[in-house]
């Protein structure tokens, strides 16, 4: 049903959860897994990440670090990548190019709002993916 999932992940609660489901379904479909990490340059402002040099490469590290847990969870093989530029896009556009079945991702991220209601890059990408979309 399932051969190429990707999970999109920023280290949060509801992305870990997302990261297992993910990881579960790629096990039992024995499907490619992907995983992305998206700097989010919108947030900071491209001015401030070029001006505070090292603040990317913080970034850029945390993603790192994420990503090589997600990668340690499962066991099936996980292509990684780190993208910078608005998530929804990024994620939208890495599912597109690995002609990915299906995007699962945390109901909300890092940002502040109640637990419960649907984040508004996770909105977005359900309402732009073209394609089906898992949210934990």
């Amino acid at each position: 049903m399932y051969d190429t999932i990707l999970v999109a992940t920023d280290g949060s609660d509801a992305a870990n959860r997302a990261v297992a489901h993910a990881t579960d379904l790629a096990s039992s479909f024995d499907a490619d897994l992907h995983a992305i990490y998206v700097v989010d340059t919108t947030r900071y402002g491209q001015a401030v990440l070029s001006e505070a040099g090292g603040v990317l490469e913080e970034l850029e590290e945390r993603g790192d670090k994420i990503l090589e847990d997600v990668a340690g969870l499962s066991d099936v093989d996980t292509t990684s990548v780190i993208r910078s530029g608005r998530p929804n896009e990024e994620i939208t556009a890495y599912a597109e190019d690995i002609e990915a079945d299906l995007i699962v991702l945390g109901n909300r991220g890092l940002g502040a709002g109640p637990a419960t209601k649907l984040g508004s890059i996770a909105e977005r990408i359900v309402r732009n993916a073209g394609r089906p979309v898992i949210t934990a």
